[in-house]
């Protein structure tokens, strides 16, 4: 009987030990399984489409970005940046929103003249941005000037530029000067905007030459061009549009912080602050062409875990100081915004309700002659 017992138990023990064992093979497979799942393969070719030209603005930034995404993905994938230029941006991103696939192969670079037809519903539009999911965003600022003979001060400047019409060399009205011009509408400035400029800088040589009373230059262009301008006494800085916190109101410009915001200005005008549809306008092109001036999008079928992977390896770089000093000259003194704070904010630009809408179509048209 004892005999019996021992062997009983000896194979009791065995049994226990091999389902034990079996036990820890199956999770460890599980494990496996589950780390596979969180760590997608990376495509080893990535074709960046750019739908500008080689050397322009997006260009450059899609060419500065690249390697250092590439560094930071797993496997390090060749990223191809992919020039389709024509349109102002418009058939590039139409080619982008048919051809593109969902597996993480295929990335969209936009700036501010891709998300503004969208906005304004321009009928050569054949993509939508709800059909795709942001990665990372770079902001920029920019700051109006007048000319000193309006006033030595801000604050003089401002009181002359309120009481007389004021000449503005501008590109178009629909362009990156839009909310400039509703931002000035709204402090109750007579803007003569003299449309037609190929760039800002064309319109910043129309000012230097006194052929306009007031001028307004994205970040990089004032610091390297304008700011020379206000030390020699030849313009006076009026405000920034600010810059878009992660609760998504606007702030003080870091490349600006001594000089305050439109929404500042008006209030001290005022005495409130900016409402309405007139104001939900400014906001929104602010926000889809500043302070998310240049995106990363990828199709938004593309699985969630590929998004991620993209979105870590953007976040393992853009707080080093490695890259801080290098994206000194190129970004300026903007922080990438990454992930779901991008997708937040832009969603909100992007949507425009039917009143802002209407108040657009006809404030444009009255004050520009133009038609949305």
């Amino acid at each position: 009987m004892n005999i019996q017992k021992t062997a009983t138990v000896s194979l009791s023990f065995k049994r226990l030990k091999k389902a034990a064992l079996l036990g820890l093979a199956i999770t460890g497979l599980g494990l496996t399984t589950s780390a596979q799942a969180q760590d997608p393969e990376v495509p080893g070719n990535i074709k960046w489409t750019i739908p500008f030209g080689v050397g322009g603005g997006t260009d450059v930034w899609a060419r500065f970005f690249s390697p250092w995404l590439s560094e930071s993905l797993p496997g390090e994938p060749t990223i191809m940046i992919d020039n389709v230029p024509g349109g102002g941006s418009i058939n590039g991103a139409n080619l982008f929103a048919v051809r593109a696939k969902s597996d993480g192969s295929h990335w969209l670079g936009t700036s501010a003249s891709t998300q503004y037809p969208a906005m304004l519903e321009d009928p050569r539009v054949r993509y939508d941005y709800s059909d795709w999911t942001p990665i990372l965003a770079t902001p920029t600022g920019g700051v109006v000037y007048a000319q000193p003979d309006l006033g030595e001060t801000a604050e003089t400047a401002l009181d002359a530029l309120l009481a007389q019409p004021v000449k503005l060399a501008a590109q178009n009205p629909t362009g990156v000067e839009l909310p400039v011009l509703i931002a000035l509408d709204m402090l109750g400035a007579d803007v003569q905007a003299v449309f037609g400029m190929r760039s800002r800088g064309e319109g910043r040589l129309a000012f230097e030459r006194g052929e306009a009373d007031i001028d307004f230059q994205t970040t990089s262009a004032y610091l390297s061009n304008v700011t020379p301008l206000v030390e020699a006494g030849k313009a006076v800085p009026l405000f920034s549009l600010g810059a878009l916190n992660d609760e998504g109101e606007i702030v003080r410009d870091p490349a600006f912080p001594d000089l305050p915001t439109f929404n500042e200005v008006y209030q001290a005008r005022h005495g409130e602050a900016p409402t309405g549809n007139e104001y939900q306008a400014f906001r929104k092109f602010f926000a889809s062409g500043y302070a998310l001036q240049k995106l990363i999008m990828v199709p938004k079928d593309t699985p969630q875990a590929l998004i991620e992977t993209y979105r870590q390896a953007a976040r393992d770089f853009v707080g080093t100081d490695a890259f801080k000093e290098d994206a000194a000259a190129q970004l300026g003194p903007y922080t990438p915004v990454i992930g779901e704070t991008v997708q937040r904010h832009l969603e909100d630009a992007m949507s425009i309700d039917d009143a802002t809408r209407d108040w657009l179509a006809d404030w444009l048209q009255s004050e520009h002659g133009a038609k949305i």
